[in-house]
């Protein structure tokens, strides 16, 4: 099987992860919950996945990267503890439903801050419309699940600062595929997942806190049990109930590839590949390819579709074939509206680092002879 769904979830992934993750759930109990050697083991293992993110993202304190369950989960968090009913809220046109169905439950003011595809200036101008309006809260995807549209979070970050509005940023595409500075965007929350980029475990996911956050859950934690609020510092403060070590050790092991990989070495190979992949795309009369002529605006995702065929259709036939990607409108609505497909959805390939220009070309093929 060719695996180009890696935006959805990186099913390649090194070795040591799984490993990591069979040997924790025989060796591993749960971090906090006893003096015992194998409580102590996860804990510390569990650190050190802390101490391992901190270490990639330029964070100085561990204990503020928190443990999730996914990107969504860390989202609500993020956006529950800084969004109220009636919040003036601006986010970009490229967000997912991670972001926008949190925010519409909570019946905020909803702002998007709209721009053409792969135009990072436009994008950036329209933030600029928006925070001079006046608002209370501002979120952005770095990268677009969608198309892969890198949005100018440094600049919108800095925009944010001056006019001292928090930001969220959604990292579910970006984490381990191009590089991300907690300390430099200065951010009140950076959200992300554990399974995509970063190549752990699903069911993992990781919040890093600029902000004093409120918790989603309340319950044990293994730590100030008389107290029946729960304790004010983290990551206590957000993980309520049992760690899901197993996935945390898996996790920690996806990182370690990065840092012995590299992301820019990794952002570099997707983005080749990528291009390959759009150019071929492009020369075939029946396809429209969405590609940006600006490699540094392109992450690993490219959205596609076929002149008159339906994507849904396309989509199982080269699923037949062995090729593995995703159709239809990807849970980001609105990033479809912005990129004009919202009617008829795309067809989207998205690499990783265990991706090869050999894969890219038999796919290639594979929708040729499907056009």
């Amino acid at each position: 099987m060719i695996y180009l769904d890696s935006a959805a979830t990186t099913l390649q992934k090194p070795e040591k992860v799984a490993a990591a993750s069979a040997w924790a759930i025989s060796h591993l109990a749960s971090p906090g919950r006893g003096g015992h050697r194998p409580a102590m083991a996860a804990a510390d293992t569990a650190f050190a996945c802390r101490e391992e993110a901190a270490r990639l993202f330029h964070m100085d304190d561990p204990e503020r990267v928190v443990f999730t369950f996914n990107a969504t989960h860390a989202l609500n968090i993020a956006i529950k503890t800084l969004a109220r009913p009636g919040s003036r809220v601006v986010v970009s046109g490229y967000e997912h439903n991670a972001v926008t169905r949190p925010l519409h439950a909570l019946d905020v003011d909803l702002r998007v801050a709209r721009g053409p595809l792969f135009n990072q200036e436009a994008t950036l101008e329209a933030f600029r419309r928006e925070l001079a309006r006046g608002v209370d809260l501002a979120v952005c995807t770095h990268v677009s699940n969608v198309f892969g549209f890198i949005l100018p979070v440094e600049e919108i970050a800095a925009l944010c600062r001056e006019r001292e509005v928090p930001l969220i940023i959604d990292a579910s595409q970006s984490a381990g595929c191009v590089p991300v500075d907690f300390e430099a965007l200065g951010a009140a929350f950076i959200a992300m997942p554990g399974h995509k980029g970063l190549y752990g475990p699903q069911g993992t996911g990781l919040l890093l806190c600029g902000t004093d956050p409120t918790p989603l859950l309340e319950g044990g934690t293994g730590s100030e049990s008389k107290r029946q609020a729960m304790p004010e510092f983290l990551p206590d403060r957000l993980e309520a109930g049992t760690h899901n070590i197993a996935g945390i050790a898996g996790l920690l092991e996806g990182l370690r590839f990065l840092r012995r990989r590299g992301v820019e070495r990794i952002a570099a190979q997707e983005g080749e590949l990528i291009r390959r992949m759009g150019d071929g795309l492009r020369a075939m009369p029946a396809v429209e390819a969405f590609q940006s002529r600006s490699p540094a605006v392109q992450a690993g995702v490219l959205s596609f579709r076929v002149k008159g065929r339906d994507c849904e259709e396309i989509g199982e036939a080269l699923g037949s074939r062995g090729i593995a990607l995703r159709a239809g409108l990807h849970c980001a609505p609105l990033a479809h509206e912005s990129g004009g497909t919202l009617e008829t959805g795309t067809l989207r390939a998205s690499v990783s680092a265990f991706n090869n220009s050999r894969e890219i070309d038999q796919f290639l093929q594979a929708v040729r002879e499907l056009c």
